[in-house]
């Protein structure tokens, strides 16, 4: 018995959400006609594809065999869509970018809106989690990543550079003592990462000022500039955050300047998808024209 392709596309679901429940709900389908799919595409290849563990669904050695085969087979036919409904007219269908939050809540908004007017048949979908994304189970088309992966089949390209630096409220500055040298640090409240979960070495950004304890800290980018900006204490601001948020000013400029880069991420057969290539092209370009913009507004 030869495998439905319908059933292949159930299976590369069901690996990427590792549950029946996870790929009905990105299926639009219910778990137990996942579940009948994919015993039937057992069948048909005479062959367990899972291993159902504590954790759901893990592949089998079969399973991962047909993974890679059923990647290619997802990107040939989305490649022959792409083909047959030609490329003269705007964007249509749903892209998913991920990004670190402070890219996410900064940047994409009014870059991927713009890209949205000139596209209105596109459906763009930004996931801003503070953690490395895996493009093989499709958590995300493409990624926004603060330093290029080395290892998997990808394409990375990178964006562009951006700076930092440390960063305290009006408010904050008049209540405190003074601060002209990096050691006038030990007196002040920090605000940074949670150190545990710095998911990469790039945004360590408070050892560089040789800061070794943090008072207020959070995983996420958005929560350390609402603590600044309520003059909880001082933190490393992107250069590009500073412009939405009032009464905020750069700290020890002169003293301390972090450049840290932007890249894009994409798996290696993507970059045969026209349309892919197209968003993704002008998304570089917005982010670039946006980080400048921003920039040289502080």
């Amino acid at each position: 018995m030869q495998p439905h392709w319908d059933d292949i596309r159930i299976f590369l679901a069901v690996a990427r959400a590792e549950s029946l429940s996870g790929a009905g709900r990105m299926l639009k389908i219910d778990p137990a006609t996942v579940g009948r799919r994919i015993a039937r595409l057992e069948d048909a290849l005479g062959a367990p594809l899972f291993a159902k563990s504590p954790n759901g669904y893990v592949l089998s050695d079969a399973g991962q065999r047909l993974m890679a085969h059923a990647m290619r087979a997802e990107t040939a036919m989305e490649d022959a869509a792409e083909e047959l409904a030609g490329t003269a007219g705007g964007m249509t269908g749903q892209i998913r970018v991920g990004a670190p939050d402070g890219c996410a809540n900064f940047l994409l908004p009014q870059v991927c809106a713009a890209i949205a007017l000139e596209n209105p048949e596109l459906e763009i979908q930004i996931v801003a989690l503070p953690r490395v994304f895996n493009l093989t189970r499709r958590e995300a088309d493409m990624v926004i990543a603060v330093s290029p992966p080395t290892a998997g089949r990808l394409s990375v390209q990178k964006i562009t550079d951006y700076r930092l630096h440390l960063a305290a409220s009006i408010k904050y500055l008049r209540q405190h003592p003074p601060i002209e040298t990096l050691q006038d640090l030990e007196g002040h409240r920090m605000v940074g990462y949670i150190q545990d979960m710095i998911f990469d070495k790039e945004l360590d950004y408070l050892s560089q000022a040789g800061v070794e304890r943090v008072n207020l800290a959070s995983n996420s980018v958005s929560v350390q500039l609402n603590w600044v900006r309520q003059g909880g204490g001082i933190g490393v601001l992107h250069d590009f955050s500073l412009p939405w948020t009032r009464g905020v000013q750069k700290v020890l400029a002169d003293k301390l300047s972090l450049t840290r880069s932007f890249y894009l991420v994409r798996h290696a057969d993507d970059r045969r998808l026209e349309r892919q290539n197209r968003f993704a092209s002008a998304l570089v370009a917005g982010i670039r024209q946006e980080v400048a913009q921003l920039e040289a507004r502080t």
